[in-house]
């Protein structure tokens, strides 16, 4: 990997990764016979593209065309990237194409998993508007560790004032 590698200047960076312009339409080539005119547009225009295609180029040197066809196959059975929309759509496309050409064509693929968030315990816990539970051995509080939202915790702003 090239120390001074910069994204942004996607030709740069396909040359410094070793993809010849002749390599290059031969990999987006194979990436349009597996997936919509549309996904191509996204996974070709991202900013991870050389890193992807020098990849592929990787692959279809040492195994040919065929091989990589078949990791890039990979991406019609993952359904991950299909809903999405915007940045999203295009994260996710690059990590599954990332996996296909990670995993072996033989292997099976991967069932497709939801997308995850990550929440804190502590952190819902600490913005609950119901009570706590109580700890072995002593009485539950009666009211929320914080005020519910958007719900008054004291006297009005203003509140027993007179003109």
């Amino acid at each position: 990997m090239p120390r001074d590698l910069d994204l942004s200047d996607r030709a740069k960076a396909l040359e410094q990764l070793g993809v010849n312009p002749l390599g290059h339409a031969t990999i987006v080539g194979l990436v349009k016979d597996v997936l919509p005119e549309t996904q191509v547009g996204l996974l070709v225009g991202s900013r991870p593209w050389p890193l992807l295609a020098a990849r592929m180029n990787q692959i279809r040197e040492q195994g040919g065309p065929a091989l990589l066809g078949a990791h890039l196959a990979r991406l019609q059975d993952d359904t991950s990237f299909k809903d999405a929309s915007g940045s999203a759509a295009v994260g996710r496309l690059v990590d599954a194409t990332l996996n296909s050409l990670t995993t072996p064509p033989s292997e099976p693929p991967a069932p497709a998993s939801p997308v995850r968030i990550r929440v804190s315990a502590a952190a819902a816990r600490s913005r609950s508007t119901t009570p706590a539970a109580a700890a072995p051995g002593q009485q539950a509080p009666t009211e929320a560790a914080v005020p519910a939202h958007r719900q008054q915790a004291g006297p009005a702003r203003g509140a027993g004032r007179t003109r």
